[in-house]
């Protein structure tokens, strides 16, 4: 045997030991990647879990769905439909990942009129027609489908898609995707069972009591004010609310005509919040506002020390305040105005048969110290209407699931102004088609303010010496 043939062989132990390492070195490296891998998962589908046991807000629960299912199983995206209790499409929370380049399917899905069928979600067929509407606006993507189902009932329905081709979904990822609807379900059963045991709790001594609060905040008539008319009214939701409209004198002691020429403060507020708390609360800031108000100050000047006044309260019962104040002045026909982030009320001016909203910048009362508002001012015409109102108006949920919104009430505050109609008349027309449009049979969610201002329309403006002597 030759040195170099048993130099060969005495190299094998030494390759054989070198390979074997070479392979245990992966398999390790793969055991580890699959360890991180299932830690990774576990910490996925732990962090949905706390969050199903913590949020009570459902809106948030729901946005984390589609990020954490498309993480999980590492697919493009994930589209979540979930079902009202009495199963049609809930159009308002639907999510997908990166919506804004899906647009197109949510509006397809939101219209889907089948999907609008009450127990759409009870039926096969159904679902099957609306997984065929996904799958055709994604044409060529792999879609792999499943039902979020608590106790026998559907509750929404659960897409996981890649749009670059054939989805292949392992026994593992299918089981992912369904924990996922699994637990899905049960927070949307959850939070529907919350608001339907809120509908039928027996309040009503909580209820009386906020009532006869609230009651007692709001003017039991609209004052005579030289040139204009008014017309307010709070139509209660189920529950007690912090809706607050007021109207003060700036100079309270004077009597008769003389108070009816006078400079009035003009309010509308809500506290965020219901019942009780919310109607204790604004019983504290109706106090501090009438007092404020015969300071003469702007209304800038006002909102700013009634926030300063308020901070402190407010803070430690977690809750703010929006509040629009507003001063007339009878002989000048002039509104001064200054808005803590509320609903800015809309103007309707007779000369322009138009319609625009009246806003200053500022932070809600409670919100931070030291804040700024600004202070606008206009000159109200012959036949001007204003509308004062709360978020009750614009958010109240109609038969078909939408809300009454801003777009409707303008529209609406259009239609009526131009009929020479009185401002108790406005008020009525605006509030019989909310009622309309709410449902005789159904139960508004917040309380709905409305304070209809009208100039008369034969009121004679001062004149304006335009000459130059």
């Amino acid at each position: 045997m030759t040195n170099n043939q048993v130099s060969q062989q005495s190299q094998k132990p030494f390759q054989n030991i070198s390979q074997s390492s070479a392979a245990y070195s992966s398999i390790r490296e793969l055991l580890d990647s699959l360890a991180k891998e299932q830690n990774r998962n576990q910490q996925l589908l732990a962090s949905l879990g706390f969050a199903l046991r913590h949020f009570t807000n459902l809106n948030r629960f729901l946005d984390l769905v589609p990020v954490i299912a498309s993480r999980l199983v590492c697919l493009e995206g994930v589209l979540l439909v979930p079902f009202h209790l009495h199963g049609v499409i809930w159009k308002e929370q639907i999510r997908i990942t990166s919506p804004d380049k899906s647009q197109s399917l949510i509006r397809k899905l939101q219209g889907f009129s089948r999907g609008q069928i009450s127990g759409f979600a009870f039926e096969e067929d159904h679902l099957l027609a609306m997984d065929s509407l996904v799958q055709a606006h994604m044409p060529g993507s792999g879609i792999y489908a499943t039902s979020l189902v608590s106790r026998g009932r559907h509750y929404g329905r659960l897409y996981a898609f890649d749009r670059k081709g054939t989805l292949v979904a392992s026994d593992v990822n299918r089981r992912h995707i369904q924990i996922i609807a699994d637990l899905t379900a049960v927070a949307i059963e959850n939070d529907l069972f919350i608001q339907e045991t809120r509908k039928h709790e027996s309040v009503d001594r909580q209820l009386s009591i906020g009532a006869e609060i609230q009651a007692q905040l709001l003017p039991d008539h609209c004052p005579i004010i030289e040139g204009i008319e008014l017309a307010a009214r709070c139509r209660p939701a189920f529950q007690v609310g912090g809706d607050y409209y007021d109207f003060m004198p700036t100079r309270p002691e004077l009597l008769g005509r003389r108070r009816e020429r006078g400079r009035w403060a003009l309010v509308v507020g809500d506290v965020m919040g219901k019942g009780i708390p919310a109607g204790l609360l604004m019983t504290m800031l109706r106090g501090m506002l009438r007092a404020e108000v015969l300071s003469g100050l702007p209304p800038d000047r006002i909102l700013h020390d009634l926030n300063q006044l308020a901070l402190d309260d407010l803070a430690q019962s977690h809750r703010f305040v929006t509040l629009f104040y507003s001063d007339y002045d009878p002989r000048s026909h002039k509104l001064r105005f200054a808005n803590a982030a509320h609903n800015p009320p809309l103007l309707w001016k007779a000369d322009k048969q138009s319609v625009s909203r009246l806003d200053a910048p500022g932070l809600l009362i409670g919100l931070q110290p030291d804040a700024d508002y600004v202070c606008g001012e206009i000159t109200l015409d012959p036949g001007d209407v204003l509308l004062y109102y709360t978020d009750g108006v614009t958010e109240a949920l109609g038969m078909n699931g939408d809300r009454f919104d801003e777009t409707r009430l303008i529209a609406l505050l259009e239609e009526v102004s131009t009929q020479s109609l009185s401002a108790q008349a406005i008020l009525e027309k605006l509030f019989k088609r909310l009622d309309r449009f709410v449902g005789n049979e159904n139960q508004l969610e917040d309380d709905a303010s409305m304070v209809v201002l009208k100039v008369g329309e034969g009121l004679l403006l001062p004149k304006v010496n335009n000459s130059l002597n």
